[in-house]
């Protein structure tokens, strides 16, 4: 590691923050890349679980509720593909590389929506599931890349208050609404489990040691549980895992061992919906190329 290499690390590890123009190590500028990269795809590809149930919404007011919504998880991918296109990689080539599947996006969006209920199971579990990722990167090392999230966050806490609410009237309707939810949650619940990824050891993480992001996969998924599970009992829903418990002790929660080799098949495009979901986006984008071109075109004469 040369001086300056040494000096940039003392000085975001210390708690110092990064502007685009200050110079920056490679790995730090490549670690960045990547991992906002993968945020953005989340974002765009995370609008397409949703986005097909928005014509058979039960009511207009839930109808509004999820066409806002998913206007929000797009814009927030506009606003991180803006970053990363400051690192250096243009938008146009984050976008090529997803659809040709050389980068990666969020299990949770690989899976189906089989009914409504899945909508409410989204916006309130695995909205909330990212927020705590989201929130620990508030302080992120890279400014831009904090300042992005405080708005994201913002817009977020709304979308899992919708979520609880679609959860909320099922839970307190019909059998067969309550009986959906609980359906609902127990098809979620693994993918939640895996979102924030296997163990790792904190000294370990590049991510980390950039300060990059605050928290391990592990303690994002401690936070989520502790949060969360009161809260889903508190409807007196049944979570799918026998062994889910907190330990006094140890001051934290035990639990079955998620499936890292079923998260594995999925976050490289092997899961239920992942390739119809990258054809969607494959297909969007060519029949939205005359566009692109048309305007570039006029920029370029102009």
């Amino acid at each position: 590691m040369t001086k300056e290499e040494a000096e940039f690390l003392e000085y975001v590890q210390s708690g110092g923050q990064v502007e685009t123009d200050d110079w920056m190590p490679d790995d730090y500028r490549a670690r960045l890349i990547k991992f906002i990269e993968m945020h953005a795809n989340s974002e765009l590809m995370g609008v397409l679980p949703e986005r097909e149930w928005l014509m058979r919404a039960p009511t207009l007011r839930r109808k509004l509720a999820l066409t806002a919504k998913v206007q929000d998880e797009v814009g927030h991918a506009q606003l991180i593909y803006r970053v990363v296109e400051d690192l250096g990689k243009p938008r146009d080539a984050c976008l090529a590389d997803l659809i040709a599947g050389k980068s990666k996006f969020h299990n949770v969006f690989h899976y189906p929506t089989v009914g409504w209920a899945d909508v409410g199971m989204i916006a309130w579990l695995v909205d909330a599931a990212a927020i705590v990722a989201q929130q620990a990167l508030r302080d992120s090392s890279y400014a831009p890349y904090a300042r992005t999230m405080r708005k994201i966050c913002w817009e977020e806490s709304v979308h899992i208050m919708h979520g609880r609410d679609v959860v909320v009237t099922m839970v307190t309707g019909s059998d067969a609404q309550r009986a959906a939810i609980q359906d609902a949650l127990e098809r979620w619940w693994g993918p939640l489990m895996q979102m924030h990824g296997p163990r790792s050891p904190r000294e370990k993480d590049r991510d980390i040691h950039w300060r990059i992001k605050a928290k391990t996969s592990e303690e994002l998924r401690q936070e989520f549980l502790t949060i969360y599970v009161p809260r889903i009992r508190e409807l007196g829903l049944i979570i799918p895992d026998p062994d889910l418990a907190y330990d006094e002790a140890a001051g934290q929660w035990r639990y079955a061992e998620p499936d890292w080799d079923e998260l594995r098949t999925v976050v490289t495009n092997h899961g239920p919906m992942s390739q119809s979901r990258l054809e969607f986006r494959r297909l969007a984008r060519e029949e939205t190329r005359w566009v692109r071109e048309s305007i570039l075109g006029v920029l370029r004469a102009a």
